[in-house]
């Protein structure tokens, strides 16, 4: 289809948006964003009214603009358009900033920063709605942004929202430091994740401690830093240090085979550290990666961490799937979900110190490095309530749709003076659903994620010359789809729990 758009007028582009059923426009819009062609680009900007169009079809353009592999500076400078100066819906506005945030990034990434105004534009865009916003979702939503786009010159930012802000402040910034490349994490960010996990300036959330000591874990850690957040360990409640000892050993085991040896020997040489009392901390909170597949080029991992409280309540869990290639790291999919404040609705005590946190739950998902706009499942009792009571049982849908993952075209001239033509494009069918189910009669928490992925490939290369003619063509296609449910029951103690990975029968053709 994208082959078909490309050759097209704008005005046959905005015909067919016009006069396709509802149901097509959404395949239309997705295919036309990713033609990037000035007329499908033009047709979209007529099409698309930002104050009248479905909230599902202006969402569904902005994440497919998100999403683009190599997005042009044209793509960008629509989307800052239409975000402009209008009474938007609030859901739009968010996947707006979060859209800019990501397509700044890939700009970028492709060298494009200095030379292109409008990349100057999208980042003012954040950084001038960073300043000005007042409530703490919006300060959230632009701090997400900012983890999409990765600049390294919006770190300073990120650490003053990090270290001074409420609690989803801060863990919204911490969560957008974490996805910042090794090289980018300075010796000054590793102070202030100090100082945050160690709390020598105020007391923070549990979550929030423990994504500091992961940045200080996963960016060359000095054996200093491993034996200074083991020490911390033994100050913590059982779930929390059960965690982080999981995590170190995680980290040790993956990530630095040639410094795991050095930090070990220190950490072994430490009798505050090396005896039985230490390591036998008995919580059920976890941490855990290992590899999926592993090939000469790729090796995919799928992790999982689910942090506990003392009472047996869920209080986070994050499945990750990540593809790591020479030194790369793609996060396929991952899915966070949170719960909040549950603990004291069943009469737990909360630790000393800590404020009462509101009744919450919630999830958020980045695919394909592109972190989404998170979702609210409930947020205080009444809204709890309101939904125990009218559940549809409808799972919430987080990204269905169609992206352009790989577009290359290249011409290779060959040493007999003849030259060949290389296409290469490859899209992705995505279609993931999550589902949180409270069911305060049985005391049960269940969580699903439902993730359906379709993958097609086309390759054509060809030799054209006067005399002679060759085409060489392939097609691939993989389907997959994985289920990953959690189901804890609180009825009795310890709470029980179970979780299930479903991996259905691959085709590959």
């Amino acid at each position: 289809f994208i082959q078909m758009l490309r050759s097209a007028k704008k005005r046959d582009v905005l015909q067919l948006l016009r006069r396709a059923p509802e149901e097509m426009r959404p395949f239309l819009v997705e295919a036309a964003v990713a033609t990037q062609s000035v007329a499908s680009l033009a047709a979209l900007s007529d099409f698309l009214d930002f104050g009248k169009e479905s909230k599902s079809l202006l969402e569904k353009f902005l994440y497919t603009a998100a999403f683009s592999p190599r997005p042009s500076g044209e793509l960008l400078h629509l989307v800052l358009d239409k975000l402009d100066g209008k009474q938007l819906a609030p859901e739009i506005w968010e996947t707006g900033i979060i859209a800019v945030g990501s397509l700044v990034g890939k700009l970028c990434q492709q060298k494009l920063c200095g030379l292109q105004q409008v990349v100057e534009r999208g980042v003012e865009t954040i950084l001038r709605g960073l300043r000005g916003a007042e409530e703490e979702p919006e300060v959230v939503v632009y701090l997400l942004a900012l983890g999409n786009a990765m600049l390294p010159e919006t770190i300073p930012a990120l650490l003053d929202h990090a270290e001074g802000g409420p609690t989803a402040v801060t863990a919204a910034a911490t969560s957008a430091l974490q996805r910042f490349p090794a090289p980018l994490i300075s010796s000054k960010v590793k102070r202030v994740m100090r100082r945050i996990f160690h709390q020598k300036r105020k007391s923070y959330d549990k979550t929030c401690r423990l994504a500091a000591a992961e940045i200080l874990l996963d960016n060359h850690p000095s054996p200093m830093d491993v034996i200074n957040i083991l020490l911390a360990t033994s100050e913590m409640e059982t779930e929390m240090a059960t965690f982080l000892l999981l995590k170190i050993q995680n980290s040790l085991r993956h990530h630095h085979h040639h410094l795991a040896k050095k930090i070990m020997k220190d950490i072994m040489g430490d009798p505050r550290i090396n005896n039985y009392n230490f390591f036998s901390k008995v919580g059920i909170s976890s941490s855990f990666s290992g590899p999926l597949t592993v090939t000469q080029d790729l090796t995919s991992t799928f992790g999982l961490d689910l942090l506990f409280l003392e009472g047996g309540f869920l209080r986070k869990s994050v499945s990750d799937f990540s593809l790591l290639s020479h030194g790369q790291r793609l996060r396929a999919a991952q899915v966070t979900f949170e719960a909040q404040g549950l603990e004291s609705m069943m009469g737990e005590n909360l630790s000393e110190g800590e404020e009462e946190p509101e009744l919450m739950a919630g999830m958020s998902a980045t695919f394909f490095d592109v972190q989404l706009r998170p979702v609210v499942f409930f947020q205080g009792y009444t809204d709890l309530m309101a939904k125990v009571l009218l559940s549809s049982g409808e799972p919430t849908s987080v990204v269905k749709g169609n992206l352009l993952l790989m577009d290359h075209h290249q011409v290779i001239p060959l040493q007999s003076g003849l030259q060949v033509t290389v296409r290469l494009q490859g899209g992705l069918g995505l279609d993931i659903s999550a589902d949180m189910d409270v069911s305060i009669w049985d005391q049960e928490l269940k969580t699903g994620v439902n993730a359906r992925g379709s993958l097609a490939m086309d390759f054509q290369a060809e030799l054209d010359s006067p005399f002679l003619q060759a085409t060489l063509r392939s097609q691939t296609e993989v389907e997959t789809s994985i289920h990953f449910d959690t189901k804890l029951r609180f009825s009795s103690s310890p709470v029980l729990m179970c979780l299930q990975l479903r991996e259905e029968q691959v085709p590959y053709r």
